[in-house]
């Protein structure tokens, strides 16, 4: 059963993702433009639909606030960890010199991470608040999200090569 009604965990998990973002924005890796505008139409349509249905969902639901008697919030402890990872990941790329190399590094040997961290950890919130909508909205997202810089990855590492 779903429940209707705003999620705190939600709206902290949006800030987490669009604070970073929106610094980003004023401090992106040289060259990206040039990387940016070779993306596939398809996944970056996937992409912005899984963005607005991720968005509403982790606010409409209430399923996502903390429960603390269910043995569910490991789940929510594990993507809380993942979220807090990407924080570090940003942290690390604004210290950086910022080129796409430093954009792209891995971090606990996870590729592409500013992307994979986030999408993993939307759909273990969707896990713990055992919301399909969420985990689908998810699954479209990292499609578009991660196929894009996987591209971007790709491109980034023949350049350096």
């Amino acid at each position: 059963m779903f429940h209707f009604g705003f999620s705190y965990v939600g709206l902290i998990y949006l800030l987490m993702l669009f604070i970073p973002n929106i610094i980003w924005t004023k401090n992106q890796p040289k060259d990206y433009e040039q990387y940016a505008q070779n993306e596939n139409q398809s996944l970056q349509i996937m992409e912005r639909i899984g963005e607005a249905l991720v968005c509403c969902c982790v606010l409409i639901f209430a399923d996502f606030n903390i429960r603390f008697s269910s043995m569910w919030c490991i789940w929510l402890l594990l993507s809380f960890m993942l979220m807090l990872l990407y924080e570090v990941y940003w942290i690390r790329y604004f210290r950086s010199e910022k080129n796409m190399s430093d954009f792209y590094r891995s971090i606990c040997k996870i590729p592409v991470a500013g992307a994979a961290l986030p999408v993993c950890a939307f759909f273990l919130l969707g896990v713990y608040g055992r919301n399909v909508f969420l985990i689908a909205s998810t699954i479209i997202l990292g499609i578009g999200h991660i196929g894009i810089h996987l591209g971007h990855y790709k491109n980034c590492r023949k350049v350096i090569t």
